[in-house]
């Protein structure tokens, strides 16, 4: 008895790293390239996702981990994406300019588009593609604007840290999700390349 336990317990470990280590693979050519199953791989991924993450972090960099997993999501979610209706665009207060005029609310940042920042830009042409802008101050406001607002595409603009934790926390939520990286991490200062903001843009337009 004990012996077919042990057996059984040694295959489930062994799937468990061969599926693991064959999701890893897969989200690490995703960066690049279209993947096969990227969907049924992003999942493993978030299964696995502790374990990974505390290995990750013993022997190498955990942003890694979700560079790649957010990678590998966007692969899976892009043809969805693009099927969305009512899009909003969560973005964070961190790309702001230092001395920005606007205030907090319940939703996050109220943009004044005074010019000072990448926002009066974006707000500009995320409505041109049928997007609303949220900036947020952190992903705790994400649960209160969509309850606001009955989006079923957010694309998120952070870092892949970010991204993949809020990935993760809509799975399931009836919202397709898809991110685009910034260029730095930080609480102030960050930047975004607005070229590839505009290329998805066009790229998953209805």
């Amino acid at each position: 008895m004990y012996n077919i336990i042990g057996q059984a317990l040694f295959i489930s470990v062994l799937i468990s790293f061969t599926l693991s280590g064959m999701a890893l693979l897969v989200s690490r050519r995703s960066l690049t390239r279209s993947v096969f199953l990227a969907g049924f791989y992003a999942d493993v991924l978030d299964f696995f996702y502790l374990p990974l993450r505390q290995i990750f972090l013993k022997f190498s960099d955990t942003r890694v981990l979700d560079k790649w997993m957010s990678s590998l999501k966007n692969r899976a979610h892009a043809s969805a994406f693009a099927k969305t209706k009512k899009r909003v665009i969560l973005a964070p207060h961190c790309m702001r300019s230092l001395d920005c005029p606007a205030h907090s609310t319940q939703t996050g940042i109220q943009c004044k588009l005074c010019g000072k920042c990448v926002f009066t830009q974006l707000k500009k042409d995320a409505e041109k593609y049928g997007y609303k802008v949220f900036i947020v101050t952190g992903s705790s406001f994400v649960k209160n604007i969509l309850k606001m607002e009955a989006a079923d595409g957010v694309l998120l603009i952070a870092c892949d840290y970010e991204i993949n934790k809020v990935m993760r926390a809509l799975k399931g939520k009836k919202v397709i999700t898809y991110g685009i990286t910034m260029e730095n991490d930080g609480c102030f200062g960050t930047k975004v390349d607005y070229q590839k903001v505009l290329g998805v843009f066009e790229d998953l337009k209805s």
